[in-house]
């Protein structure tokens, strides 16, 4: 037999009944179905607290330093070192290039208002739609 290439997704749920044998007992009363589990361990994550109604039990938390915990500037350093210069870089392009724009669009008013009579644009007809008589 062939064995399908799973979803790396459906595998780590596997492994997570693995870890959690009373979910099989859930399918088998009749509780819940493998569809509803998968879709809200998917959603909702190993460590939501609908698995601890199962009676499952939480795979232990990593230590978290206590350099992350410490005071603010130690979290913003932290946070700092987990980011992606590129993807800061794009970021930083996407905001300049939005302000940009406001400021392209608050000159305009600007320009309009405060120029009054000195720098006006080419008088057109007083209404847009002129209509001729032909």
């Amino acid at each position: 037999m062939t064995q399908k290439n799973l979803h790396p997704s459906v595998l780590k749920f596997k492994e997570f009944v693995k870890n959690n044998p009373n979910l099989i007992q859930e399918v088998r009363k009749g509780k819940a179905t493998w569809q509803e589990l998968y879709e809200d361990w998917y959603l909702l994550g190993e460590d939501d607290k609908r698995w601890e109604t199962l009676g499952i039990e939480k795979s232990p938390e990593p230590e978290v330093s206590t350099e992350s915990k410490g005071d603010w500037m130690s979290s913003v350093i932290g946070m700092v070192k987990k980011m992606d210069p590129n993807q800061m870089q794009n970021h930083i392009n996407n905001l300049s290039q939005a302000l940009g724009a406001i400021q392209g669009v608050i000159s305009q008013f600007q320009g309009n208002g405060a120029a009054g009579g000195s720098a006006k644009p080419s008088e057109g007809p007083k209404h847009p739609f002129q209509f001729r008589k032909d």
